[in-house]
């Protein structure tokens, strides 16, 4: 779907940044809305959907656990 979208989970990325989730939040918003910048009408359903998302990214990187340990997630 989103083929921009990189993996963000060890052992594919060694060290994810928060402007590593914003940017994969950020890709994922545009493609399911349609738009690469939405008009001024709905940029706070935009930009509040890409928080919404970087959150529920962040929280699930944080929570998983990869083989051998624990993943560190990004520093929030």
């Amino acid at each position: 779907m989103c083929r921009s979208i990189k993996t963000l989970r060890e052992p594919y990325t060694e060290e994810v940044t928060p402007a590593d989730v914003d940017a994969a939040a950020l890709q994922y918003v545009r493609k399911i809305s349609g738009f690469r910048k939405p008009a001024a009408h709905n940029a706070a359903a935009f930009d509040a959907a890409v928080a919404a998302v970087a959150s529920a990214t962040a929280t699930l990187l944080a929570q998983l656990e990869v083989r051998g340990g624990r993943s560190a997630g990004p520093a929030s």
